[in-house]
C-alpha cells in the first residue's frame, strides 16, 4: 500500500480506536482488550451480527453487562467459534456413524444365530420321527424368522433415520464452511475466501497461460459518511457497492470485501481491457443507486467509487499484483475519484515521464 493510503489508514484507524474508547467510557465498561475489540469492530461497521446484537440489547436493558460482552464476543469475535462448531458437528456425525456401527454389527449377530437356527433345524428335520416334533421344528424356525424381519425392520428404519440426520449435520458443516468464508455484513467473500481464491488462480494462469484481473476499490468519502449520518448508514452503503459488485461478476468471478470499505474483484479468463468494462459496470451500478436513509425516508444523495485495474503478468507474485492494483486505485482517487484506472494508464505515465 503507498505512502498516502498508510496516512488514510492511519488516520482512519485512529478515529475508530478512538470511538470505541468514547464507547467503553460512555458505558463505563472495563477497558480489557476484550472489550475493546468489541467495540472497534462495532465502530467499523464490518460485523452486522454483532452490531445487530449489541444494539437490540441496549435497546431492551440499556445497558450492557460483562456477562453480555462475554457472550457477544463468544457468538461473534472469539477466533475459535467456526472451529468449535465445526468439531461440535463431527463429532456428532461420528456419534451418529458409531451408533448405526453397533446396529449393524447387532443385525450380523442375529444374521449368524438365524443361520445357526437353520442348519440345526435341518438336522433336527432329517432325523425327526414324528409330526409333533416337525410341528414344533416349524414353529421355532417362524418364530426365528419373524425376530430376523424385525430386526431388519428396526435397523432399516435407524439407517433411513441415520440417513436424514446425516444429511442435516453435513448441511450444518456446509452452513457452517460458509460463514467462516463470508464476509457477515455485506455477505461477499471474506478475506480469507480471497486469498486462498488468487493463490488458486495465479497457479491456473501460470499453468494454462490464461488471463487473470484483478479490480481494487473503495468508496470515495466513507469516513464522511459514517461521521456524517453514523454507522448504520455507513453499513448501508457496504452493502449498496456489495450489490453492484454482485450484479456485474458471474461464474468463477470472485467479489471480496478486502477491508474496511475495500473491496476485490477476481476475473479469472479475462484480460486487462475487459476487466477495465467490468470495473465501469460496478461504478456506474454503485453511482446509479441513490442513497435513503431507512428511518426517516431521507435522501442522502449518490454514492461513488474509485477503482484500479492490473492484470497478472509472468513472474508476479500476489504482493506484486496487488501493489499495482493499489497504485491504480491511488490514481484514480488522485484523478479526481468516481473513475477507473488501468494499469496501461500508469505504463504510459511513467514512460512519458522517462522520455
Amino acid at each position: 500500500m503507498n505512502e498516502h493510503n498508510e496516512h488514510d489508514e492511519h488516520t482512519r484507524t485512529l478515529a475508530l480506536a478512538e470511538t470505541a474508547l468514547g464507547q467503553i467510557k460512555a458505558l463505563g465498561q472495563a477497558a480489557t482488550p476484550r472489550n475493546f475489540e468489541i467495540w472497534y469492530t462495532y465502530a467499523t461497521g464490518h460485523n452486522q451480527a454483532l452490531n445487530q446484537t449489541i444494539n437490540e440489547t441496549l435497546v431492551r436493558e440499556g445497558r450492557l453487562t460483562e456477562q453480555d460482552l462475554g457472550r457477544i464476543f463468544g457468538q461473534h469475535l472469539s477466533p475459535i467459534r467456526f472451529s468449535d462448531r465445526i468439531d461440535e458437528v463431527g463429532a456428532k456425525i461420528v456419534d451418529e456413524i458409531e451408533q448405526v456401527m453397533s446396529m449393524i454389527d447387532a443385525a450380523i449377530g442375529t444374521a449368524h444365530d438365524y443361520n445357526d437356527s437353520l442348519a440345526g433345524a435341518h438336522k433336527e428335520m432329517v432325523t425327526a420321527s414324528d409330526r409333533e416334533q416337525l410341528r414344533f421344528i416349524i414353529e421355532t424356525l417362524v418364530r426365528a424368522t419373524k425376530e430376523v424381519e424385525e430386526a431388519n425392520q428396526t435397523l432399516q428404519k435407524r439407517l433411513v433415520d441415520s440417513r436424514q440426520e446425516i444429511n442435516v449435520l453435513q448441511d450444518n458443516l456446509e452452513v457452517v464452511r460458509t460463514e467462516s468464508l463470508t464476509d457477515p455484513l455485506t455477505t461477499l467473500a471474506n478475506r480469507k475466501f480471497f486469498e486462498d481464491s488468487i493463490v488458486r488462480l495465479i497457479g491456473e494462469a501460470e499453468t494454462k497461460g490464461t488471463p487473470l484481473s484483478v479490480v481494487l476499490t473503495d468508496i470515495d468519502h466513507f469516513k464522511k459518511f459514517n461521521d456524517t449520518y453514523g454507522h448504520l448508514t455507513g453499513d448501508q452503503v457496504l452493502r449498496l457497492v456489495a450489490i453492484a459488485l454482485k450484479q456485474n461478476v458471474k461464474g468463477q468471478d470472485v467479489a471480496a470485501r478486502y477491508g474496511g470499505e475495500e473491496f476485490v474483484v477476481l476475473l479469472p479468463k479475462t484480460a486487462l481491457m475487459a476487466a477495465v468494462t467490468v470495473a465501469d459496470h460496478i461504478r456506474r451500478a454503485v453511482m446509479g443507486k441513490e442513497l435513503m436513509r431507512r428511518s426517516t425516508g431521507e435522501t442522502l444523495g449518490r454514492v461513488t467509487i474509485s477503482l484500479g485495474v492490473a492484470s497478472w503478468r509472468k513472474g508476479d507474485t500476489i504482493a506484486s499484483l496487488l501493489e499495482r492494483a493499489d497504485a491504480c486505485l491511488y490514481a484514480a482517487k488522485r484523478g479526481g475519484r468516481n473513475c477507473v484506472v488501468a494499469e496501461t494508464a500508469l505504463d504510459a505515465e511513467t514512460e512519458a515521464q522517462v522520455a
